[in-house]
């Protein structure tokens, strides 16, 4: 089995990196849907979150206001941190059940575990590889107003509460640059799949 730490900072492109590598035959685990999953309605998670933030976080439905959340948390360091603290070790131990549920299946998988907070969780040593999506934070920051609706304050905000480039970079053992079209991150994901291909057959 070869794990792949892929991570970069909001809107750096990592989905087009993971849907390749998944296209391409790896085992795609994303640590955001792992997130939704930590807070789903009826969960510990949820619940924990309510009681901190209050009721004006949930919806009628009982479900998580995301927007509501994300104000308040993205605007507040010490906020932020609570979160993390009840998101984090719920994500961290659904992501060791999916490896392990993927390892089970076929020991030899490569799979590719998208994780933003990779360098913000310390997550660095549990990888074979870890693969940086890079793009200069101004289109960044570009891509989040033309694509996501924010506004340029909301998305130099998120851009701000995340590790530094530079920071990514110094764990990075293949960084792809996203700061061109889609074919040409997806030449360098192609390459990045038969060097790890060859990896494992030697290996094998």
């Amino acid at each position: 089995m070869t794990l792949i730490g892929l991570t970069g900072g909001i809107a750096s492109g990592k989905s087009t990196i993971g849907a390749r590598l998944g296209a391409l035959g790896a085992v795609r685990i994303d640590a955001d849907q792992l997130a939704r999953d930590a807070v789903a309605p009826g969960s510990p998670g949820l619940g924990r979150v309510a009681e901190r933030f209050g009721d004006t976080v949930l919806l009628p439905d009982g479900g998580l206001d995301r927007a509501a959340l994300g104000a308040t948390v993205f605007a507040d360091a010490a906020a932020l941190a609570n979160l993390n603290a009840i998101v984090h070790p719920e994500v961290r131990r659904l992501s060791e059940l999916r490896i392990a549920e993927a390892r089970a299946a076929d020991p030899d998988a490569v799979i590719v575990y998208e994780i933003p907070l990779l360098v913000e969780t310390d997550r660095q040593g549990e990888w074979d590889l870890v693969v940086v999506a890079d793009a200069p934070a101004e289109q960044r920051i570009e891509r989040m107003v033309r694509l996501r609706g924010m506004s340029e304050e909301d998305a130099r905000r998120r851009v701000a509460n995340q590790a530094s480039d530079a920071e990514r970079r110094a764990v990075a053992d293949v960084i792809i640059d996203t700061s061109g079209t889609q074919a040409e991150t997806e030449a360098q994901v192609d390459a990045l799949w038969d060097r790890v291909s060859r990896r494992a057959s030697a290996r094998g």
